[in-house]
């Protein structure tokens, strides 16, 4: 594993996004959807942060508010100690090689119109970097190093299978040599055998690249296979953040309890505990409940739960917890 530094890569302090949906004229008489709340991280250079949640949560958002694709409604984010809260677009374009985002869909990020190769020269194109054919041996070096053959800067992205176009995505976010990759459920749309080829193919780039990712999905299993710590969040907010290890084997947050129960878990192994459900939906993103957002479905809710809502508090381990009662160290390892 890399050595991780003590000074951060990426720093969110209290970072928010907020939408407006509605017709009216008038943004203050629009809804308001907090898919972001007051998120507070710090990512290390050469380690992998997972982000975890239910869908809804809010932590696509997060990602890409984290890489600037979105406005930031409020908070500060720093990159290797520079604000770029609110750079723009012309100001922010020299941070785009250092810091790159790999899709949820590849076959929708990628120009159906467009041959492979074009797609992987655009990069240095549009930042000056090598022309003719140094710029062919970098694509074709590029397609080596995710798996591919430089033959295949020839085709057009439909003659490629999913995970072949995931390749072909991260390809792309490498092509500029970033520090930092944010992969937005780079999995999720795969099988789960290409799954555990894509998994390989990031952690071995990671070792040899010495890249710093930032890992969302909604797949827990896959989140700790890759990431060396992990942030828990639930409608817009982190509740709880540490080493994945010890997030998955001792959760102190209910809501992440529920998440880890929700693994699925190979037959021949019996449950070594009761599973904890989870009750009612989710809510609504537009009438947040007061207090805790997670009362309202929480099985250990008390009349302090509704009245204030619970910061993420550090303790000595470096565990961050949101919750006025949080869980008893319960070690639960799988077998």
């Amino acid at each position: 594993m890399t050595d991780i530094a003590a000074t951060p890569l990426l720093k969110a302090t209290k970072l928010s996004k907020v939408y407006r949906i509605g017709r009216s004229l008038l943004p203050s008489r629009r809804q308001q959807v907090h898919a972001v709340n007051e998120v507070s991280l710090e990512v290390m250079p050469g380690e992998t942060l997972g982000i975890v949640g239910e869908s809804g949560c809010g932590k696509s958002s997060l990602g890409r508010c984290l890489m600037r694709l979105q406005d930031i409604t409020s908070g500060q984010l720093e990159f290797d100690g520079r604000d770029i809260t609110h750079l723009s677009p012309r100001r922010i374009r020299p941070l785009r090689r250092e810091m790159q985002m790999v899709f949820q869909d590849p076959a929708a990020s990628l120009n159906a119109r467009r041959r492979v190769g074009d797609l992987l020269a655009e990069p240095y194109r549009i930042h000056g970097i090598g022309s003719g054919s140094d710029i062919d041996d970098r694509v074709s070096e590029l397609l080596r190093r995710v798996g591919l053959r430089p033959e295949h800067a020839l085709r057009f992205p439909h003659e490629f299978s999913g995970g072949q176009k995931q390749r072909i995505g991260i390809a792309r976010a490498l092509a500029l040599n970033p520090r930092l990759l944010v992969a937005d459920e780079p999995v999720s749309a795969l099988d789960v055998s290409i799954q555990a080829q894509i998994i390989n193919l990031l952690a071995d780039l990671r070792e040899e690249l010495g890249l710093t990712y930032i890992f969302v999905a909604h797949d827990l299993a896959v989140v700790r296979q890759i990431s060396n710590r992990v942030a828990v969040m639930y409608l817009g907010a982190i509740v709880e953040i540490g080493d994945a290890d010890d997030v998955f084997s001792r959760p102190r947050h209910p809501y992440t309890r529920v998440l880890r129960d929700a693994m699925p878990r190979p037959s021949l192994y019996p449950p070594r505990r009761a599973r904890t459900g989870i009750a009612g939906d989710l809510p609504s993103p537009f009438a947040l409940p007061s207090g805790c957002p997670y009362r309202t479905r929480c099985a250990f809710a008390q009349p302090k739960c509704a009245a204030e809502r619970p910061a993420l508090t550090t303790g000595a381990d470096g565990r961050g917890v949101a919750c006025h009662f949080p869980l008893r160290d319960e070690v639960t390892a799988d077998p």
